[in-house]
């Protein structure tokens, strides 16, 4: 009997394939300019564009977000080659939603990934929801251990559930669920949006919970409320009205602003380039997530990974150079650096 949670991956994939608007392509990076210097003042082989995270050196600061998990041949070719390609890289990966696991034990060889990537930031994900659905600490540690994760994320998706034929839609009193297994799991809980964005009340619940990291995952990139109207087969269209919901990246970070003396912004949804990286780090992201431009790659090997994220590391460093910023920390909440916000 074929799982229904195993089938959904396979299925979302194929959307993604078959309709070039998933990805919304918002570019709301592009309504920021930059100060360009004609004299940085320092050497292209000076920039250092290195982060810690998780406790972990990591080459820049991209994080490859979650993307998928399951038992078939394709996901699993997709998640080894992205950990191996994290690895060479040195750069993070999130996998996507472990649940699978849980109802199709083939499916936890998708996600054993630290055998491909031994030493860089891994992070293994659960459905927030799914704590009102069955799940307790113990499956969540198990999560953990099952990726050799170095955090796990609980992803939040209360539009994508609502449109989903069979989405699981009771959200309610789940903060105070998230901070008792931030409590008693062995690494840190993460808060992640997947595409609609996090607001400050949201973040406000965070950390009232004890919780400190949390992926903004806004507006203009993937839109799962459009991948699952691929999915409905009763005439409905709600997923097209909500495909564009939420608040956009570059605005939902401006509005954590005030809350990055308490807690590590990851700048998600949307991100295409090194460029919309710079922008993101400077309005207050330590890491920056992208998953889309990575898919294609990843269905032809760990390689083409490699070349894609290369593209980018080298996008960022030149933004980098162009804005005379020698590493990071200099990039890092520097407001000077924007000449314009439409």
């Amino acid at each position: 009997m074929t799982d229904p949670t195993n089938e959904r991956k396979i299925e979302h994939i194929r959307a993604i394939e078959q309709d070039p608007l998933t990805d919304r392509q918002g570019h709301w990076f592009d309504r920021i300019r930059l100060m360009h210097r004609a004299l940085p003042e320092l050497a292209f082989d000076e920039v250092d564009p290195s982060v810690e995270f998780l406790g972990k050196r990591l080459s820049f600061p991209l994080l490859i977000s979650s993307m998928t998990g399951g038992d078939h041949e394709l996901v699993r070719r997709i998640n080894m080659n992205l950990a191996l390609a994290a690895e060479q890289c040195q750069v993070a990966m999130a996998v996507g939603s472990q649940r699978v696991m849980f109802t199709h034990p083939e499916a936890r060889a998708s996600f054993e990934l630290r055998q491909f990537a031994p030493t860089t930031v891994l992070i293994g994900n659960v459905g927030g929801v799914q704590l009102n659905y069955g799940f307790d600490l113990q499956r969540c540690q198990e999560a953990v251990d099952c990726v050799g994760a170095d955090a796990l994320y609980f992803h939040l998706n209360p539009l994508q559930e609502a449109v989903q034929p069979e989405g699981d839609t009771n959200f309610s009193n789940l903060a105070q669920q998230m901070g008792a297994v931030a409590a008693g799991l062995s690494v840190p809980v993460m808060l992640k949006e997947v595409g609609s964005g996090l607001s400050p009340a949201d973040i406000e619940l965070g950390l009232r919970q004890g919780i400190r990291h949390f992926d903004i995952a806004g507006t203009g990139g993937t839109s799962w409320s459009r991948i699952e109207h691929h999915r409905r087969h009763d005439g409905s269209d709600i997923g097209l009205r909500f495909q564009d919901w939420g608040l956009p990246t570059p605005l939902a970070l401006q509005q954590a602003e005030p809350y990055l003396d308490r807690a590590t912004l990851i700048a998600s949804g949307g991100l295409r380039d090194g460029i919309d990286m710079a922008k993101s780090v400077i309005l207050g992201a330590s890491l920056c997530g992208m998953a889309a431009p990575l898919l294609q790659p990843a269905m032809e090997s760990a390689e083409a990974v490699v070349d894609a994220i290369e593209r980018l590391r080298r996008e960022f460093v030149t933004a980098m150079f162009l804005l005379g910023t020698p590493d990071v920390a200099a990039l890092f909440r520097n407001r000077t650096l924007i000449v314009q916000e439409r």
